[in-house]
């Protein structure tokens, strides 16, 4: 063991950021420490007052240089730790979260002639405006018959890298032309801490259309897309990818003075946030499946083999486990789901049952659902409130609820959208067991598998398997100073790493065999409800939107 025994991970998530401060030989946490975005997630409004269109979500990188300056002294602060002690940093990203920067990487937003143009702002990873640029991408490369796009389930989306890109190029061409760099943000990150320029694995190969055989694209699909694009690999997208293996460099001058952590200390590539987990849980093998549940989901499969199955979100070898391929597949909305219920449909009544016992609305209403039998109140959701990320892969689709009487109750549709997001997980754990792909140990991470008992033992018995629920509450930020431990050298490799640092897990929920029974049924109602307005008919929806 080195003498320097600490590492650091940051999360970059959705609205927040999250460091902690980790004792490398066991992966105890001894300090964490969060830090708000002051720009939360815009999407309604840019900092200057200006209107933005549907589906925008846009983000301000200060946001994420503030978490910089204010956890890592922070949690170096709480645990009595110097710098100078720290063998190695991770970071962890929300992805595709892009955004235009210049030649020196500074992003143009910054730029005061910018900072009213949307286009010149972060792209959040649930920015879904780019839909109509993902779908010409989807027929063009159809058309062309591009063997790149079996390995994303024949279906890119609209979150994703290209579509983004392309939505500038076409509604904001005087933006493009002042692009230097279209990067992910915990790519930019990298750079700034480091001054060096990389592109992650997971990043290029999950979000940005490459994979470890052939590359990117060929310049060739790029000019049919549209002419301006020739050359856009090599310029605007930085072209060489890093293995997670590699390391990302050391920090410079400018990363220490946001971290105060010494020049020259070791920073590990960085890592999509949900991915990140795996090996804080201890995911390491073939067959190790992962929950990330939070605002959305990921369900995130390690596998010996690369194998093309339909409606996911790709594979990448080496993207997280060097030596396995891990795919991605994904919910669009998940918590967010039932924060729109209790921010958007609750009677007064509900509010003041609450604040009466000293509690909260989820609280309440978990309370309320717990005692409802499956099946019991008739109702069934499609959990689309956000588009569907996987099987489907269409973000234009939008949430059902069948089954409303006179007599239902708010716990009911509560309960119903809860069972609706755990019949949208089978329904990816069964595609992934339909193309061969073996699924073993079942792990849950994140927020909601910490708090909500009721939750996950409702997706132990949708799926009809044991789930375990991660030890660590910061599995994200944990699993990135797991590879910052690689890349400070403390340990030869991830596996080993993974052996001293994961957390044993919280709890492990067991199906109930009556429960799973009448979840069975409700699933084939969803199925129905699924295939039929999801594949044979989706352009209702799409009507009812205007589209």
């Amino acid at each position: 063991m080195s003498m320097k025994n600490y590492v650091i991970g940051i999360d970059f998530g959705t609205l927040s950021g999250r460091a902690v401060l980790v004792e490398a030989a066991t992966g105890k946490t001894l300090a964490e420490a969060t830090h708000s975005y002051a720009h939360g997630v815009m999407d309604e409004t840019l900092p200057s007052g200006r209107a933005l269109p549907p589906d925008y979500a846009l983000q301000h990188p200060s946001d994420y240089l503030d978490v910089l300056r204010v956890t890592v002294p922070a949690v170096l602060e709480q645990a009595g730790v110097a710098g100078e002690e720290v063998a190695g940093l991770g970071i962890d990203f929300t992805a595709c979260t892009v955004m235009p920067v210049d030649a020196q990487g500074e992003p143009l937003c910054l730029d005061p002639a910018m900072a009213d143009e949307p286009h010149a702002y972060v792209k959040l990873w649930k920015h879904h405006a780019a839909q109509g640029q993902a779908d010409e991408i989807n027929a063009l490369a159809e058309a062309r018959g591009e063997a790149w796009l079996s390995i994303y389930g024949g279906k890119i989306s609209s979150e994703w890298m290209l579509p983004k890109l392309l939505q500038i190029l076409r509604e904001a061409p005087a933006v493009y032309e002042k692009i230097d760099r279209f990067t992910e943000a915990g790519d930019w990150l990298s750079r700034c801490l480091t001054g060096k320029e990389t592109h992650s694995a997971p990043f290029a190969g999950y979000k940005a259309l490459w994979n470890a055989e052939n590359g990117y694209p060929s310049n060739d699909f790029m000019k049919a897309l549209d002419s301006r694009l020739n050359g856009v690999v090599g310029s605007t997208i930085f072209p060489h990818v890093c293995g997670m293996g590699e390391s990302a460099g050391f920090l410079n001058e400018q990363g220490a003075a946001l971290t105060g952590l010494p020049v020259g200390t070791p920073l590990s590539l960085p890592m999509i946030d949900a991915h990140a987990a795996m090996p804080a849980l201890g995911l390491v093998g073939e067959g190790d499946m992962m929950l990330i549940m939070g605002t959305s989901s990921c369900h995130i499969l390690n596998a010996k083999t690369g194998k093309c199955v339909p409606g996911i979100c790709g594979y990448v070898k080496d993207g997280v486990v060097p030596g396995c391929y891990t795919y991605e597949a994904g919910q669009a909305a998940v918590g967010d789901i039932f924060d729109w219920f209790v921010k958007n449909c609750l009677p007064a009544a509900y509010e003041r049952e609450a604040e009466a016992q000293g509690i909260g609305l989820h609280k309440l209403l978990r309370e309320k659902a717990k005692g409802l039998r499956p099946g019991e109140s008739g109702l069934v959701a499609l959990d689309w409130w956000n588009g569907n990320r996987s099987v489907l892969v269409d973000a234009s689709l939008s949430g059902m609820l069948v089954g409303l009487t006179l007599r239902t109750r708010p716990e009911e549709i509560y309960r119903a959208l809860i069972e609706a997001t755990a019949f949208g997980t089978r329904m990816i754990v069964e595609q992934y067991e339909a193309c061969g792909l073996p699924i073993g140990a079942v792990c849950a991470a994140g927020g909601i598998a910490q708090k909500d008992e009721m939750m996950m033992q409702i997706y132990a018995d949708v799926l009809g398997r044991d789930v375990r629920v991660a030890g660590s509450s910061q599995a994200g930020a944990l699993g990135s100073a797991i590879y910052a431990a690689v890349a400070g050298g403390i340990y030869p490799d991830l596996g080993a790493a993974s052996a001293h640092m994961a957390q044993p897990d919280r709890c492990v929920y067991h199906p109930q065999a009556d429960h799973v029974a009448a979840y069975d049924r409700l699933y084939a109602t969803y199925q129905t409800l699924h295939d039929y307005f999801g594949r044979e008919n989706p352009q209702l929806m799409k009507e009812l939107r205007g589209e």
